[in-house]
């Protein structure tokens, strides 16, 4: 398959299954429903951030979030895409890893931009072993991606290593 045909793919995908899931939450749980999937330790709901992570920025002047929240990550968005497709010399998870960050991210500034406000809705409590914030298909997109670009690093770093 062509790469570039490849990185389009990647991306409209994560970019769907997002906005896919989103619709179907907005359909179909009431704002600030909670639904038990696991007890309380897997729950799906239906809450808007108007910020960015866990809602950080969400009190700041309207200018300054437009700025930081959709301006910003459309020209870095924008970069990362100029980048991977320019540079030919990525591994394949490296790729892969891009395209899903690529692809979450564009899925949230989509919906700052035309909702104003993002869709969150899975929320994970494991009592005091491991808790997030409220999430969305789009936040696992970017976070597998920064994880396989970290296994990605710590391979290439060893086979130079095993190498020299």
């Amino acid at each position: 398959m062509n790469r570039n045909v490849f990185i389009v793919i990647l991306i409209i995908f994560n970019i769907a299954i997002d906005q896919i899931t989103k619709v179907i939450v907005r359909a179909n749980i009431e704002l600030r429903e909670v639904k038990e999937i696991i007890g309380d330790k897997f729950i799906l709901t239906n809450v808007y951030n108007e910020g960015a992570f866990l809602g950080m920025g969400s009190d700041m002047n309207p200018t300054l979030k437009t700025i930081f929240l959709a301006i910003l990550p459309v020209l870095v968005l924008g970069y990362v895409i100029y980048y991977i497709i320019k540079n030919r010399d990525l591994d394949r998870l490296s790729l892969i890893a891009f395209c899903c960050i690529i692809g979450g991210g564009i899925a949230n500034v989509f919906d700052r931009i035309v909702f104003r406000k993002v869709t969150d809705f899975f929320f994970i409590d494991l009592g005091g072993i491991f808790k997030t914030g409220i999430f969305n298909v789009a936040d696992m997109s970017v976070t597998a991606g920064m994880i396989m670009l970290l296994f990605s690093s710590f391979f290439n770093k060893k086979k130079q290593v095993d190498t020299e």
